[in-house]
């Protein structure tokens, strides 16, 4: 285990490959963020990963990097850097993102609220309030039979 810059970086490239292998768009534009929330609304009910889900199990660590990817997409658009105390044992939960403007967020810590809480601790609306321009909430995906005629 690095540093925790050095962690966050490499998570975030990690949780955008895993979810793009799992159908999801994350390529680390603000409107991705939108797929964060699917992937939410998809793989959780009252607080928990559904079971045989993509959160039923190793969740601190897809937490962490649900985190990292999220505050990497802030970063990637409005510059700032990471910070965060080596020595703090929950450094995981209390690495913060410091924006140019002087704003500081701590994007692990929204992660967990939007998974106890569902859509009303939405991620793209928090980072929409933030100032990035994550537009107007996609059309799910079409799935099964239509999705192979039509997909």
């Amino acid at each position: 285990m690095g540093t925790i810059k050095e962690d966050v970086n490499a998570s975030a490239d990690w949780m955008s490959r895993a979810l793009q292998s799992s159908g999801y768009r994350a390529d680390f534009s603000p409107s991705s963020l939108w797929e964060i929330d699917r992937f939410f609304d998809e793989q959780t009910h009252n607080g928990e990963g559904k079971p045989g889900g993509l959160l039923s199990d190793g969740v601190g660590q897809r937490i962490f990097g649900l985190g990292a990817y999220i505050g990497e997409v802030v970063r990637r658009t409005t510059g700032g850097e990471w910070a965060g105390n080596d020595s703090d044992p929950k450094v995981e939960v209390n690495f913060e993102l410091r924006l140019p403007d002087g704003t500081r967020c701590w994007p692990v810590q929204r992660v967990m609220k939007r998974f106890k809480n569902g859509a009303e601790d939405g991620i793209a609306a928090w980072d929409n309030g933030a100032g990035l321009q994550v537009g107007p909430r996609p059309e799910p995906p079409q799935k099964g039979f239509l999705r192979k005629l039509f997909g």
